[in-house]
């Protein structure tokens, strides 16, 4: 396996990739879906947009020879798949690492009653709380107080919460976060187990973990059970493929027969053979693709490296070891303090963009955060001259990094600017509330009362409030702050501006 350094020679293939294009050298006359028929002259503006490739690449699901029949190409994928990463068995997805989530979450409920789950984890963990009926039971993340930036669970912090709810089916952690920050998944797995429940990870930004000595190893390798790998992101397939990997745990047996039925619930019939193909030929990549991922590494040095030649920024993960959370960073990430160099988050990524051409993932109040895919190789110059070229004043002292300061729960204090709140208390399931009959009200009203959606601040997407939880008067100063901000977004809001909330028409909270 690739994560014992040796390359299994069919690792070299890609049996999916090479059955698609193999049917693009016929002549084929098609009547059947999709409706463009491969045509470039009658689907021109398609083509003009795509080129003719893809047309005909566009190939509907049950074609023998491609993914129907024993041992096809689309079986030999994923098995191939399931080897690199090393798990027992590997799901290939078309809906994004969101729909991993929601299908982990689905799975856990054959395990019991109650999720212990990350509070700071995506809002599609949130959505299978609402399909599930779990009940949440939350592990609150540590927080950079001078950042407001979440960070992971200890494995201290998972034993507290399982101990206090064994009806719990399974723990669900992130790692690594947004910003490259790898939580220790030994020791949580270790507690997971020790407490007789799975761990599942969600490991969106680590899908090239595992796969070049200078990067970290993947959860699986560490006992995880079941984790959730955004392929697109880092690894270098299409725009929401993905892959879901059961690991080789005490849990295997109960969980792979749930998985592969919710996967069924969950995937399209008519998944698309294009992000099929882009995740076989990623694993390729990525298992056979050390030096071009030594180059990554190389190149995301070099702007760490000139960061902090300049003096001007901070690189946020200089700061990683004051956490006891953090036991490692993701070298492919470089998160940058913008605020020390007197500009935010928000404005920074918009000047980058509009300015410079420069795309950057991740912008918070107080910083950015850059992104290599393993393999590629961005000239770090160029960025590095736009960032230094950046406009404004200091708005803090340009201090050392600091360390934790005793914020050890979800919504510590931010540097100036803007806070991240601590959520609400909560009052109602996450399926109760966003099933329960609800009303919009103006923001200002919506204070004291129980939400009715999730809403969560984009970039990065961590819910702010969950359905079920108090929304409160800072919940609502930041995604309204968010929402103004140039490059914001709250996704679930009942409109752009945040001038509005869904919340329950029925608070339980009024009759106590």
């Amino acid at each position: 396996m690739t994560h014992s350094g040796t390359i299994s020679p069919s690792q070299h293939t890609a049996p999916y990739a090479d059955a698609l294009l193999a049917t693009t050298g016929a002549d084929w006359q098609r009547l059947n879906v999709p409706g463009h028929g491969a045509d470039a002259t009658r689907a021109s503006g398609l083509a003009a947009l795509l080129g003719e490739a893809p047309l005909r690449l566009d190939v509907p699901p049950l074609v023998d020879g491609i993914d129907l029949g024993p041992d096809s190409p689309l079986d030999r994928a994923r098995t191939l798949a399931a080897e690199a990463w090393g798990a027992r068995r590997s799901w290939f997805l078309t809906n994004g690492a969101s729909q991993g989530n929601r299908i982990a979450v689905l799975a856990a409920r054959s395990l019991g009653d109650t999720l212990v789950v990350q509070r700071s984890v995506h809002s599609s963990v949130v959505d299978g709380l609402v399909l599930s009926g779990l009940r949440a039971a939350f592990v609150h993340p540590s927080v950079d107080p001078g950042l407001g930036i979440a960070h992971g669970v200890t494995a201290a912090g998972l034993a507290e919460a399982l101990a206090a709810h064994p009806d719990a089916a399974a723990a669900y952690v992130v790692t690594p976060s947004y910003f490259g920050a790898v939580a220790d998944v030994e020791a949580l797995a270790a507690t997971a187990h020790r407490a007789g429940v799975p761990l599942i990870v969600d490991e969106a930004w680590g899908s090239h973990f595992g796969f070049h000595p200078a990067l970290p190893a993947g959860a699986l390798a560490h006992g995880a059970d079941l984790v959730v790998s955004s392929t697109h992101k880092l690894g270098g397939s299409l725009t929401q493929s993905a892959m879901l990997h059961l690991g080789e745990g005490p849990f295997a047996d109960r969980l792979e027969p749930q998985l592969e039925r919710i996967f069924h619930l969950t995937q399209s019939t008519s998944a698309s053979a294009l992000l099929l193909a882009s995740l076989d030929l990623a694993r390729r990549a990525l298992a056979t693709g050390g030096p071009a991922i030594g180059e990554s590494v190389e190149a995301a040095d070099r702007i760490r490296a000139g960061v902090r030649a300049a003096g001007r920024f901070a690189v946020v993960s200089d700061g990683f070891g004051a956490f006891p959370d953090i036991v490692a960073a993701d070298p492919l990430r470089v998160p940058i303090d913008t605020r020390r160099g007197g500009i935010s988050g928000h404005h920074a990524r918009s000047l980058l963009l509009t300015e410079h051409r420069i795309m950057v993932e991740v912008a918070t109040d107080s910083a950015i955060v850059a992104v290599l895919g393993a393999g590629s190789a961005p000239d770090p110059s160029r960025f590095l001259a736009a960032l230094h070229a950046l406009p404004g004043p200091p708005l803090v002292p340009a201090e050392p990094l600091a360390g934790p300061a005793g914020a050890d729960t979800f919504g510590g204090p931010a540097a100036p600017g803007i806070r991240l709140p601590a959520p609400g208390p909560v009052r109602l399931t996450a399926r109760d509330a966003f099933l329960a009959p609800s009303v919009t009200v103006a923001a200002q009203r919506s204070v004291g009362r129980v939400s009715a959606d999730t809403l969560a601040a984009y970039p990065p997407g961590i819910p702010n409030v969950l359905p079920g939880e108090v929304i409160t008067r800072e919940l609502v100063e930041f995604l309204q702050y968010t929402a103004a901000t140039p490059g914001g977004h709250v996704r679930g809001a009942a409109d752009p501006g945040v001038t509005t909330l869904r919340v329950v028409a029925e608070d339980p909270g009024r009759h106590h």
